[in-house]
């Protein structure tokens, strides 16, 4: 049966495609820009988003099993017209806090809030539950190229940072076997690291000193609230306390799962390297 994958012009749905795509599983993936996107020339596009409910009946269509980007504010939409269509199973891209949001205010649930639901549906599921991506150090390419510095909060907070290509790696295996149906699997990098060691792997890659400079909690609110909203930079400075306090420690998913080591920061910065020169 086909896989629908959803948010496949996105980060890890592109990647997943290629992945599916390899392995020979017929796919059908659900964009919004099909040309953006630049899929393979032989699969099943549906055009479409996931925040756009009236999409998805054509898109369902035929499908069996589901990989389901996070959209919490559409995911009731998505129940109702999976279950409409017969769709059975689902995977989910959720994330390492879902477990601690639950403990939280239902109102500020995001990845759980999403969890909830596909299991509420009574959809056979599983969830995907990366940390902190590789790709988030992005961020940091302005002020590298500008001035050779990184600023950010917590410098002793431990992270164990994973490459996007892992996930979709795991994502490609679990969508796959359905041996891993009711799991909740953590994934993370190989390594845990802090942000000051993530600087010194960027300054190896480009071959330049970049420094690190500490922000305090005031001074990082005050540059992200503007940007992100108060709610957002709060959670992502109470995220950083976090890891210092309780230092993150890598989980074995990727490997385990894939047969292939998780892929180093100190790699990831080799090869993306021309983002920060």
């Amino acid at each position: 049966m086909t896989i629908l994958v959803t948010g496949a012009t996105a980060s890890v749905g592109r990647l997943l495609v290629d992945e599916l795509v390899a392995a020979g599983a017929p796919v059908r993936a659900l964009t919004n820009n099909p040309k953006k996107a630049a899929l393979p020339d032989h699969i099943e596009i549906a055009k479409g988003y996931l925040g756009k409910p009236e999409t998805l009946p054509a898109a369902l269509e035929n499908i069996d099993t589901v990989y389901l980007a996070p959209l919490p504010a559409y995911v009731d939409d998505f129940v109702r017209c999976a279950q409409e269509a017969g769709v059975r199973r689902v995977v989910v891209l959720s994330g390492e806090p879902a477990e601690y949001e639950a403990q939280g205010d239902p109102a500020e649930w995001h990845y759980y809030k999403v969890e909830r639901a596909i299991e509420a549906g009574r959809f056979a599921w599983t969830h995907l539950r990366p940390g902190q991506f590789m790709n988030n150090t992005l961020d940091w390419a302005t002020s590298i190229k500008a001035e050779n510095v990184v600023r950010a909060p917590y410098p002793a907070a431990v992270q164990t940072p994973i490459d996007l290509a892992d996930i979709a790696a795991v994502a490609r295996v679990v969508l796959l076997n359905e041996r891993f149906t009711g799991q909740k699997l953590t994934m993370s990098g190989p390594e845990g690291l802090t942000a000051p060691q993530q600087v010194e792997f960027i300054a190896q890659a480009i071959g330049r000193e970049v420094k690190f400079e500490e922000l305090s909690p005031e001074q990082y609110l005050a540059i992200w609230t503007p940007i992100v909203g108060t709610e957002t930079a709060q959670w992502l400075l109470d995220g950083f306390r976090m890891m210092a306090e309780y230092p993150m420690t890598p989980e074995p998913t990727v490997e385990a799962l894939t047969g292939r080591p998780a892929t180093t920061y100190r790699d990831w910065a080799i090869a993306n390297a021309d983002h920060f020169r």
